[in-house]
């Protein structure tokens, strides 16, 4: 089984993700998407732990894409009709090159073991390791663009609702804007058209990512699609149907005059803002910080050399929260560098610094974070998770057993303190 294939080859869920083989179901139907690959959940996690062989065949696999890329989560089992991991699972906009790839496939797969997504697992029922595929595509630059439902997910009328705004339809569907609103019955009539208060658009930035541009004033409330595209989009909802089924959720782009198609899935309730941080491929963490850690500070350097091989590097911007008091949580934290401050109930508790650690107990009880935890700075981290080390103390009864005397430790400690 390859590993990368081009979307239209894409056909194994199990292996590419529902998004991956959606979109090759549609470039198959002949419908016009954005040329890409598809990745499997196993090599993405292989660049994730900073595998030069994995990063070099990905590299090599996505040359042909135009520059700059779209790269998108297709987690095995979001998006389905009773879960969608909609704003937990990260699209990066806007990679500058595929040099650029590695750190930004790292990123997506740290955001299916975020709090956030994990959190979410919990309380759907699919606490279970995520297999994290990813599309890579090329990245259009829109005129317009936003999402249509194929029927109306609030009264369950059997028209087409359109949302559409300037640039790229995060802004839509990161309710950055209010979009213009539309509906149109099967026939293609035009039921209502209402302007919205489109007040910026959502470009690609020259050194990467996205910005948002302000716009005039006589832009904001200028309707932003005409008749010939609504017919287009409602030819669009009608293959959807024939080719996924009743009841879409379509996410679409006008560029160069054309209409794309960049999503179909089931509807689903519960749209959230992407999540952005930046990370770089470093192969494991340092085996010297990690021998500072109590938990493991009864292994001897091989054991900790093959607990460090495990982890993943992961990095958080100043100000952002990196775990929230109470959410689900499945990973271990290493600091490598920068600071962040502790606090539990709203209170101070103290600062972490590089060499501090945080969220062991997630390692073993699944339970809820204790504290919340926000980077002051720029902070570099270490993460091994749930899933990881699980098999590996599974399999290994020597390092079980020393990790459960450290336990054991750490608790008289505690009782005669």
């Amino acid at each position: 089984m390859k590993e990368v294939v081009s979307l239209a080859k894409a056909r194994e869920t199990a292996v590419f993700g529902s998004k991956a083989v959606g979109l090759g179901d549609a470039e198959r139907e002949g419908l016009n998407v954005p040329p890409g690959v598809a990745l499997s959940g196993s090599i993405v996690e292989a660049v994730a732990a900073g595998d030069e062989g994995a990063i070099a065949r990905v590299t090599k696999s996505v040359r042909d894409l135009r520059a700059p890329l779209a790269v998108r989560s297709s987690a095995v089992d979001e998006d389905g009709a009773a879960a969608s991991f909609a704003g937990q699972h990260v699209t990066l906009l806007n990679v500058p090159s595929v040099d650029d790839l590695a750190s930004a496939l790292r990123e997506i797969w740290w955001s299916a073991n975020s709090d956030s997504a994990i959190t979410y697992r919990q309380r759907v029922g699919l606490f279970t390791r995520p297999s994290v595929g990813v599309v890579v595509q090329a990245l259009l630059d829109p005129d317009v663009a936003g999402v249509m439902f194929t029927e109306n997910p609030m009264t369950g009328a059997d028209e087409r609702v359109i949302e559409a705004s300037w640039g790229l339809g995060e802004a839509v569907v990161a309710g950055r804007v209010i979009p213009d609103h539309y509906r149109i019955d099967r026939s293609g009539q035009v039921l209502e058209r209402k302007p919205g208060r489109k007040t910026l658009a959502i470009r690609t930035a020259a050194g990467g990512g996205t910005v948002e541009e302000q716009l005039p004033a006589d832009l904001a409330e200028k309707l932003c699609l005409d008749d010939d595209q609504l017919e287009e989009l409602g030819q669009l909802a009608s293959r959807c149907e024939q080719v996924y089924g009743p009841a879409r959720d379509v996410e679409w782009a006008f560029a160069g005059g054309a209409l794309y198609l960049l999503q179909c899935r089931a509807v689903t309730t519960g749209r959230a803002p992407d999540q952005d941080s930046k990370l770089a491929p470093t192969p494991g963490a340092p085996v010297e910080a990690l021998q500072r850690v109590p938990l493991f500070a009864e292994l001897d350097r091989r054991e900790v050399e093959q607990i460090a091989r495990s982890f993943k590097e992961r990095r958080f911007s100043e100000g952002e929260t990196v775990v929230m008091e109470g959410s689900g949580g499945a990973a271990f934290f290493l600091i490598d560098s920068g600071e962040a401050t502790v606090s539990i109930r709203g209170e101070p508790r103290g600062t972490l610094r590089g060499g501090d650690y945080f969220g062991e107990i997630a390692l073993i009880d699944e339970g809820p974070r204790a504290a919340t935890i926000t980077a002051t700075s720029e902070l570099v981290c270490y993460g091994l998770t749930f899933w990881d080390f699980r098999p590996l103390v599974q399999g290994n009864g020597v390092i079980g057993w020393k990790l459960l005397q450290s336990m054991a430790k750490k608790l008289r400690e505690a009782q005669e303190g």
